[in-house]
């Protein structure tokens, strides 16, 4: 008979102690446990324990959370919160350098406990370790811990950052801008400016007074890989807390230091691996940077503005000037208009009499007439030949200039996600967009040539102006998804994927399609369904026995916490724990935490999940909410919260996670994958019928014959 849903068998422990195994009563109060548990040990004074899970963690138990308790779960009892907190108050204002060291340590570790922190937050705590650091007594060791143990307490939101004084902030601004610093220190001083620099104005203000950026890029510049991380993830919190003006003047600043030549160099290809964090620090600053253009992208052209229509004349001067600018002399207004009018019809604007007009639309608005005027200005040949060569074409073929550009300045705007909120988890950055100042600009003046190349490819006439411009987005981002590492090595990827090209990849993928719409093939692949299926489910659950390394993301920033979760070979139980930064793939002794895939009830994904509900509805979530899942498991309903790393991770798991409950699997990977083996299956099962029309009807079945005389007979088989 199986033990009831409200008790649980575990294993309670003590130092010179035997292990106590005990049946636990979700029912009964805590206190009742604990009083039995040291009764049995002949201890006085229950009320000075707590139970806390030996191996992990060492999370201490409450009410809040014993029901998380798994049978089979090791506990251990030890002093209570409350006693470890007093403790721990008197001993970090110790005279007694050791004690007051062990004493921070041990505060340090126990911090991360959400009841300790309580316990010692609430005696005042917080107070003594300001104190430690505005004195500035301490160093190395003591200091470091120090400051770990006030990270880990402020981690829990019982206190506001606003609260913290003017020389606290200073003193670890100080750590940060002295050269005789430990690297332990200054990086835990990075990551306590990066987490206030969010929380208000008044802060932010501070740190990028106090913190330069020279700072900051004299720490990016150092061989410690995790100091650079950490000066790295304050100069995104201080992008991303900027107002547009101020972030504006910290790129132009940056751009000026050569920062993006050095991370494409020293950080990009360098000879270490490029971790996670870096990678997302690395997209949300591609990402701040071509955002800056957002501003140009929105705004409309004013025809009354001098400075924008001197940037339209200045077009039409570099192509046509040196040929009409004698002659205009000679002419009266209305003949000097109507030449300006056939100039700008030859530069392809639309409404020739006012060009203005073709700007108005927004985006790409001004961006574009930004685009043209950086294309005629940086490379003259180039544009020269493209608007002459135009200009000597049959009407019907010439390629417009002026609304290829304004239409290919919208595509790299869309393909680029310009003026979209920064993702809190991508991590999909272009490496040729750190090897090149003015990344966008060089870009357009690449895909602007590649239109009239196309074009001509093409044969293409003004009717065929969408349809070329689609090709063109379509070379753009099969380019792109070659992640190509230089401008050049896109240039040259981008014209060799030709027009010719692309009819090639759109015919066999056509040609694909229409074999496999043949009735007999239809019937074949449902044939065929149900055993590939049952091979994408071993793949997922494989995956999951796997594992995968998720990363913990509050409401407030990005955290670097990574926990691991992996299905047993068996697949009855998952194991999850938290783990280090570097450890690939844990083995799962080392996860202490477990739920019984016989435990689960539902999956629940994206605004279903807990942990979205807690998070602010804004933009800013969206990616969050897209890459969300939650296990729910027991009869209380409590939830296991997920965050996948990428979209082909959440749908491998969510997959995973439905063959577990018996639930079919419902992600786009899965269909993409099914079509994958289908038509490679179906392509292998065909291969004799190449060149053969499969017609849709079967062939008609044969009369039976007059006689079966040519039938065998067995019977007078010899013997």
């Amino acid at each position: 008979m199986p033990p009831p849903k409200d008790v649980v068998k575990i294993a309670i422990q003590m130092v010179g102690a035997v292990p106590q195994l005990i049946e636990l009563q979700q029912t009964k109060p805590l206190a009742s446990v604990l009083k039995d548990v040291c009764d049995a040990w002949n201890l006085p004074n229950a009320e000075r324990y707590a139970l806390q899970y030996a191996d992990g963690r060492q999370t201490y138990i409450t009410e809040s959370n014993r029901r998380d308790i798994k049978n089979g779960s090791i506990l251990r009892l030890t002093t209570s919160p409350d006693q470890e907190a007093e403790q721990l108050y008197i001993g970090i204002q110790s005279k007694n350098v050791d004690v007051k060291t062990d004493s921070l340590k041990k505060l340090a570790s126990l911090s991360q406990d959400v009841t300790f922190a309580q316990e010692f937050i609430s005696r005042n705590g917080l107070k003594q370790i300001y104190s430690i650091v505005e004195e500035g007594n301490d160093t190395g060791e003591m200091l470091a811990h120090t400051l770990k143990a006030f990270t880990e307490l402020m981690e829990h939101d019982f206190v506001s950052w606003e609260n913290l004084s003017t020389v606290f902030i200073k003193k670890i601004v100080s750590y940060v801008n002295m050269n005789a610093v430990d690297a332990s220190i200054q990086q835990l001083s990075l990551s306590i400016l990066e987490n206030m620099v969010p929380t208000s104005r008044l802060l932010f203000e501070v740190v990028k007074k106090e913190v330069t950026l020279d700072r900051l890029l004299t720490h990016l510049q150092v061989t410690n890989a995790q100091l650079q991380l950490k000066a790295m993830a304050l100069l995104i919190a201080l992008l991303l807390s900027a107002t547009d003006t101020e972030r504006r003047d910290m790129m132009e600043y940056l751009r000026e230091k050569n920062i993006r030549q050095f991370i494409h160099k020293n950080i990009i290809h360098s000879s270490e691996p490029l971790g996670d964090e870096m990678a997302h620090y690395l997209y949300v600053l591609q990402s701040v940077s071509l955002n800056l253009c957002e501003h140009r992208m929105k705004m409309s052209m004013d025809p009354y503005s001098q400075e924008q229509r001197d940037l339209l004349q200045s077009l039409r001067q570099a192509a046509f000037e040196s040929e009409s600018e004698a002659a205009a002399g000679t002419f009266s207004t209305e003949r000097r208009r109507s030449l300006c009018a056939k100039e700008f019809r030859k530069l392809g604007f639309l409404n020739n009499s006012n060009p203005a007009e073709d700007l108005r639309r927004a985006p790409p608005g001004l961006l574009a007439l930004d685009n043209m005027v950086y294309f005629s200005r940086n490379t003259p040949n180039a544009y020269s030949r493209f608007i002459l060569e135009n200009s000597s074409r049959e009407d019907k073929h010439e390629c417009p200039f002026a609304r290829s550009s304004i239409q290919l300045t919208l595509i790299l705007c869309e393909i680029l996600h310009i003026g979209e909120p920064c993702s809190e988890t991508a991590q999909a950055f272009y490496p040729m967009f750190f090897g090149q100042d003015h990344f966008f600009q060089e870009l357009f003046c690449i895909c602007i040539q590649l239109v009239n190349k196309t074009w001509k490819e093409m044969r293409a006439t003004q009717e065929d102006f969408d349809k070329v411009m689609q090709v063109v987005r379509e070379q753009i981002t099969r380019t792109l998804s070659l992640k190509p590492t230089s401008l050049e090595l896109f240039k040259t990827r981008v014209n060799a994927l030709n027009y010719s090209e692309i009819l090639k990849l759109r015919q066999t993928e056509r040609l694909h399609q229409e074999e496999t719409l043949a009735v007999p093939v239809l019937e074949l692949r449902e044939k065929l369904k149900p055993e590939l299926l049952e091979l994408i489910r071993q793949q997922r659950l494989l995956h999951l026995c796997e594992g995968t390394l998720f990363r913990k993301i509050s409401s407030r920033r990005r955290q670097d916490k990574l926990w691991y979760c992996r299905l047993s070979p068996n697949h009855k139980v998952l194991h999850y724990g938290d783990v280090e930064e570097g450890v690939q793939s844990p083995p799962i002794e080392s996860l202490t935490e477990k739920i019984p895939v016989a435990d689960m009830k539902m999956l629940l994904v994206g605004k279903e999940c807990p942990h979205t509900k807690e998070k602010s509805s804004g933009k800013q979530n969206k990616d969050v909410l897209e890459l969300a899942f939650s296990i729910v498991h027991d009869v209380e309903e409590y939830c296991l919260n997920f965050v996948a790393p990428t979209r082909y991770e959440f749908c491998l798991w969510t997959d995973g996670l439905n063959v577990l409950l018996g639930k079919e699997m419902t992600s786009e990977r899965t269909q993409t994958d099914l079509d994958v083996l289908l038509s490679m299956e179906l392509k292998l099962r065909l291969l004799d019928l190449e060149n053969i029309s499969i017609p849709d009807n079967p062939p008609p079945i044969p009369k039976p014959p007059s006689n079966l005389n040519f039938c065998y007979d067995f019977s007078h088989a010899e013997q």
